[in-house]
């Protein structure tokens, strides 16, 4: 369980079932909802546990990470190996075979593009490496859409890229609270290169970029007035967060007083309430 990263599955399919909410413009099929869930939790869990596998080494030098599976012993860097291998064979097929092979192979994309892209070429060598790895965890709510459709459309892009940029200025706060941890084993978080300043600039960028491409579904008509008023009101919280860590960068403040972490639990928050509303739209409309 451990090795599938649970904690972090559980957004992915926060942002998943209300999609197919929307798709459906009411309640989808619920045999349907548990197949994609099931694979979702199976293709994500394996992804998890080959980045575990590859990240072993620097894993067992930082703080946040020094309990996992592979750095404890509990769990051997092979049969890490196989297991991930294994869930990432089973998701797929378990896509193909019961829910519809396009979500298969989004299921795949995103295992690949985590593991290989992010984990193995990005993580180590650029900065951007969260903005663009953060990729993998947008596919979500492409694979909700295909499978109560099995095709994509505005919508479910448009979700994408809210995700997209919601990634990065949801990260790097806890990069800045744990950035010695990155600096430690040479992973260059934007936070470890660059001053506390520069990233909370970056963070209100992206923040805005963010509510801005969430506010995109209604005018093209997929969400009502409901979807609407949490965007903009969830939206402007974020925003008044973001500026707030932005102030407090600006003045130099460091330690607890910066509050960075304030964001980053808000941050989940934010996402969880966006999608519920996603789901729930279809229903007051």
């Amino acid at each position: 369980m451990a090795l599938t990263k649970p904690r972090i599955i559980e957004l992915l399919l926060i942002t998943t079932v209300p999609v197919m909410f929307l798709a459906e413009q009411g309640v989808p099929d619920l045999g349907l909802v548990l197949l994609t869930c099931i694979g979702g939790y199976l293709s994500a869990g394996g992804a998890n546990a080959l980045n575990m596998y590859i990240d072993r080494d620097i894993d067992a030098l930082m703080d946040r990470t020094s309990q996992r599976p592979l750095v404890t012993g509990m769990v051997s860097p092979r049969e890490c190996l196989a297991f991930g291998i294994t869930l990432a064979v089973v998701s797929t097929l378990l896509f193909g075979l019961t829910v519809n092979w396009l979500s298969a192979w989004l299921s795949l994309g995103a295992l690949l593009f985590y593991v290989v892209v992010y984990t193995m070429i990005l993580k180590r060598r650029t900065s951007q490496n969260i903005v663009w790895g953060g990729i993998a965890g947008c596919m979500p709510v492409l694979i909700g859409w295909s499978a109560v459709t099995n095709s994509l459309s505005w919508a479910p892009l448009i979700l994408f890229m809210v995700i997209f940029f919601w990634t990065p200025p949801h990260y790097w706060p806890l990069s800045m609270k744990v950035k010695d941890d990155y600096a430690r084993v040479g992973v260059p978080m934007l936070p470890v290169i660059a001053s506390n300043k520069v990233v909370a600039k970056q963070i209100v960028i992206y923040s805005w970029v963010m509510v801005a491409v969430s506010l995109l579904l209604t005018p093209l008509g997929y969400t009502g007035w409901f979807y609407t008023a949490v965007a903009l009101g969830a939206g402007g919280w974020w925003l008044w967060e973001a500026h707030a860590l932005q102030n407090r960068a600006k003045a130099e403040v460091t330690g607890g007083k910066l509050k960075e972490m304030r964001l980053f639990h808000w941050s989940i928050t934010y996402v969880s309430l966006l999608f519920v509303a996603v789901a729930v739209d279809p229903f007051l409309r």
